[in-house]
Formats: structure tokens, C-alpha cells, sequence
């Protein structure tokens, strides 16, 4: 499985994209009124995206043997996830006023955010140890695939 590496990570990173993107679209909607951020499309796509997503940090882990509650950076990964999700969810639908739905759309954007610093730096700060941690300009998010 080595050998499909980064293939698999190019497939991660494209999952991750496709995640947060999805999430900014539905949030944003909904914040402007458009009632079709719950459309079933739109959820299973997202459940699509998201499966695609855990399955490859799957393979990464057991490729390069790094593992969350032993590494410190992959548990921070871990936990933010499912910060992400509750504040995705209560963003997007459970959330009681339109205030708490901002206020977790924005939280979860954040949070997805420092979850890319954390899995560039390899740090369990993430952007709090090196601000340029989201800068692409300074670092691709993959290398030039070999065609």
C-alpha cells in the first residue's frame, strides 16, 4: 500500500477541500435564507465526501505508522474533527437561533482552518506555533504530480 501514498494523500487532501468548501456553501446559504442547505443531495455528499476523507487518513496512518493518542499532532487532528462535526451540524441545522448557527459556522471554520496548520506542521499548535502554516504560496499543499 506504500507504494499508492500519494495517490491516497492526494485523494485526502482533495476530500478535505471538498469537505470544507461544502460546509462554507451550506453555511453561507443558509445565513442568506436558502432553504436548500438540508437538500438529501447536498447531505449525502457531504456523508460521500467526509467517508472518503477518514478512509484515506485510514491508509495514511497505516502507511507512515503514525497514529493519533501516540502522536500528539494526530489526536489534536482527531479531537478538532469531531469539534468540526458538532459545530458543522449545529451550524447547519441543530443549532436553536440563527445567532448559534453563525456563531458555530464561523467556530467551525476556524476550526477547520487550524486542523490544516496542525496536519502541515505536523504540531499540535498548528498556527499558534507558525503562522505561516496556511500560507500555500510558501508550500504547496502537494507536490507536482508525475505525469
Amino acid at each position: 500500500m506504500a507504494q499508492f501514498y500519494v495517490d491516497i494523500k492526494w485523494v485526502h487532501v482533495c476530500a478535505v477541500i471538498l469537505s470544507g468548501c461544502l460546509l462554507f456553501l451550506r453555511g453561507l446559504a443558509g445565513y442568506l435564507g436558502a432553504r436548500w442547505t438540508m437538500a438529501w443531495p447536498l447531505r449525502w455528499a457531504s456523508y460521500t465526501i467526509d467517508t472518503v476523507l477518514i478512509t484515506a487518513a485510514l491508509m495514511l496512518v497505516v502507511i507512515v505508522h503514525q497514529y493519533p493518542f501516540v502522536h500528539a499532532w494526530l489526536t489534536v487532528k482527531v479531537l478538532m474533527l469531531a469539534v468540526y462535526i458538532v459545530l458543522g451540524s449545529l451550524a447547519l441545522k441543530r443549532g436553536s437561533t440563527r445567532r448559534v448557527r453563525v456563531v458555530c459556522f464561523v467556530l467551525a471554520i476556524i476550526v477547520y482552518l487550524f486542523i490544516i496548520s496542525v496536519a502541515r506542521t505536523h504540531d499540535p499548535l498548528g498556527v499558534l506555533r507558525n503562522p505561516s502554516a496556511l500560507d500555500i504560496t510558501a508550500r504547496p499543499l502537494l507536490p507536482a504530480p508525475d505525469f
